[in-house]
């Protein structure tokens, strides 16, 4: 027989669960729960994601997404820090989609120092990110799972703007040329605050990202990143003066490895891409 769909969270059954855990969502935890059908399956649906993904989600709640991803992937991989929370999804998911619960494992852990994930190698990230770690977060996940190909996250109105940002934008700073590191990234939409309980007093936005290979350096991922940082420690400061720290404050070792790696020692941070940040580093030695 074919498997029955999941059947989807809405506000009602939401506050039940809510009502059955005495849960009092935390602003800590950044705990604001989808109670929107049409939502999850739009988040579902712009990720790109089909039958022969493996899905890690972070922060799954009470399971609004992670139904919607069971009616579509072949796996999901639940992270979630809260306890009461991750000890109630697994009956959740076995009520409201029972052909896919062998296809679901929720892991109690902070996504921030997890080390690995049980199963097979995930493929994808899809995710309502807790909008208070949602950069670290993504950047922890990126680097440690590099079988992930492509996601979709939900993420602060104004982070998925920087996520996505271009060298020159206002907005450009460290989240958009670490991202860079891993992955193509672009907007994919806004969501209102209506489809979430509590509404957050937020505007929120989805960022879709493709991966790219890493570019090719004989330097470390976390030396270029350094860089990074130093860049935009100081953002009004020209480069030459920004990154005096990194060369033990010799300014004049920092010009001429700029120069080397053709890039103006006035220019700023924000107008540079990565490739220009590795040569950098890589001049910077």
């Amino acid at each position: 027989m074919p498997a029955t769909a999941p059947r989807l969270l809405g506000p009602a059954e939401v506050r039940a669960l809510a009502a059955e855990l005495d849960l009092r969502p935390t602003k800590q935890r950044g705990q604001n729960f989808v109670i929107d059908p049409n939502t999850v399956r739009r988040i579902v649906r712009e990720s790109g994601v089909g039958p022969d993904d493996v899905v890690v989600e972070v922060g799954p709640g009470l399971g609004s997404l992670t139904l919607a991803l069971l009616e579509v992937v072949g796996r999901v991989t639940a992270i979630e820090v809260d306890p009461l929370l991750a000890e109630r999804l697994p009956r959740t998911i076995a009520e409201f989609a029972p052909d896919q619960s062998a296809s679901f494992e929720v892991v109690l852990a902070d996504a921030l120092r997890v080390t690995e994930v049980p199963g097979p190698p995930p493929t994808a990230l899809v995710a309502n990110l807790p909008y208070n770690v949602s950069v670290p977060v993504l950047l922890h996940l990126m680097t440690l799972l590099p079988s992930l190909r492509h996601g979709l996250v939900m993420v602060q109105s104004e982070v998925a703007d920087r996520l996505a940002a271009k060298p020159g934008s206002k907005v450009y700073g460290i989240p958009s040329v670490k991202a860079a590191w891993f992955a193509d990234v672009r907007r994919a939409g806004a969501i209102g605050r209506n489809v979430f309980w509590p509404a957050p007093n937020v505007d929120s936005g989805l960022v879709y990202w493709a991966h790219r290979e890493p570019p090719a350096t004989t330097v470390s991922r976390e030396r270029v990143f350094a860089v990074v940082d130093a860049a935009f420690a100081h953002r009004r400061k020209a480069l030459r003066g920004a990154l005096r720290e990194l060369a033990g404050g010799d300014g004049q070792q920092v010009e001429a490895a700029l120069v080397r790696a053709g890039v103006d020692p006035l220019a700023r941070g924000e107008s540079l891409g990565i490739d220009d940040f590795v040569r950098i580093a890589e001049e910077l030695g």
